[in-house]
């Protein structure tokens, strides 16, 4: 006998037209059959404006693969950290009240957060739930408010607190904690000062994007391959965690000795700097591209011999694993890590590459080296180890049908 479709909403700041893996999440839930609906924002990131195409013709937006997707206003980003502030309090505050109002007499099964910074997106979700008597799912990617100290947003031991009472009052309200790591189970249950039920915190890694899960990449490429030069590949966020002069310490450490191609794919705080120092100091070696969507990714991907991922080191991010690791081993190509903690693990542990410690590096010229010099059918066997792995350990599919157990579990629990 058929199982009943679920009635879930998604409660997420962040949403399509936007690139972010929740878009994946209801995708795949509408797909199966269940009523989805998302609660969120508009769509205004990276860029911090509103997306033109959004603003010429909102109606086109106003579903997604099958699932309704309810809007409120806010505050764009914007460029400066004072904009961003009101962006964060606009969301939670206009989805926990004009969000509640248009879903005024719906129904909902279970109700989902996609909790990237800011937690403060969960509020509206917690108050929903209680509304509509529906069990609560914050999948934790961020830890808030240590992460706010660690990259120097907030050192204010009173601001701290305060926050800190926010996702204490979170955590304690919510039905179930979805922990992307296992490195953040002590910091949630610091949290949950009412004390937690071990079934409660559930391990929840990411996945990769469809795009990179692709047998093989097809399409045009931002790079050709070139057989003469080992080509190292870095996509995603341009900013200080990912300490970009240590790369640039790699790239001159190795340009009279190796003939290594550096090529770096996207946007952030640390772009000026990092074309400031490509011309300033000759590095023919390095290549800017800017930013490029998401599906440009596996073609370039593709043309790579090695992925970099690299983040600088603290007690937060060591307990973090960058979304990209997940794209990278799916990727089936080898992973060069100037990281600490979880993500170095699973780098060695997949046999997908080689890490190093954050912060180094010479140690990153190093490992660069040494998988340049490595044959082309030993990295290929790296590449397929890490591809292996990822099916092993963040497979799409078996997470999407973890997920929907755990769904219809608590939403048995709720109404017994």
């Amino acid at each position: 006998m058929a199982e009943e479709k679920l009635r879930v909403l998604v409660v997420t700041q962040y949403f399509w037209p936007e690139n972010m893996r929740i878009n994946d999440l209801v995708r795949d839930f509408s797909a199966k059959g269940h009523e989805v609906t998302v609660l969120t924002g508009l769509p205004n990131y990276p860029e911090g404006d509103v997306f033109q195409a959004y603003r010429d013709n909102p109606e086109e937006f106003a579903s997604y693969a099958g699932a309704e997707v309810v809007r409120v206003p806010l505050v764009p980003r914007g460029k400066r950290a004072w904009r961003l502030v009101l962006n964060y309090l606009s969301f939670f505050l206009l989805a926990s009240s004009l969000g509640v109002f248009k879903l005024r007499g719906r129904k909902f099964d279970t109700v989902f957060v996609y909790a990237v910074s800011p937690i403060m997106a969960a509020i509206p979700a917690v108050v929903i739930g209680r509304l509509k008597q529906a069990p609560v799912f914050v999948w934790v990617l961020d830890l808030w408010p240590e992460t706010l100290r660690a990259v120097n947003v907030l050192h204010h031991p009173r601001l701290l607190g305060l926050v800190g009472k926010v996702v204490s009052w979170v955590y304690n309200r919510s039905d179930y904690l979805l922990l992307q790591s296992h490195g953040f189970s002590d910091n949630v249950r610091h949290y949950c000062t009412r004390g937690i039920q071990a079934e409660r915190l559930v391990y929840f890694p990411s996945w990769a994007e469809d795009e990179f899960s692709a047998a093989a990449a097809q399409g045009q490429s931002l790079i050709e391959h070139d057989p003469a030069v080992f080509t190292v590949v870095f996509a995603g966020n341009l900013g200080e965690a990912q300490d970009f002069p240590a790369v640039i310490d790699a790239a001159l450490s190795l340009r009279e000795r190796v003939a290594v191609r550096w090529v770096i794919v996207g946007d952030g705080r640390m772009s000026g700097w990092l074309a400031e120092q490509v011309a300033s100091r000759g590095l023919d070696n390095v290549q800017l591209l800017g930013r490029h969507p998401l599906e440009a990714m596996p073609g370039l991907f593709a043309q790579a011999d090695a992925l970099l991922v690299s983040l600088r080191t603290n007690d937060v991010f060591e307990k973090t694993i960058p979304g990209k690791v997940q794209a990278y081993l799916a990727s089936g190509r080898p992973i060069l890590g100037m990281i600490n903690g979880e993500a170095a693990r699973v780098i060695e542990e997949s046999g997908a590459g080689y890490a190093c410690e954050s912060g180094n590096g010479e140690a990153l010229a190093r490992i660069t080296e040494q998988l340049a010099m490595t044959s082309l059918e030993k990295r290929r066997q790296m590449g397929e180890a890490g591809r292996q792995y990822y099916q092993q350990q963040y497979s799409k599919p078996v997470l999407m049908a973890r997920l929907e157990n755990l769904f219809r579990h608590a939403t048995l629990r709720k109404a017994g």
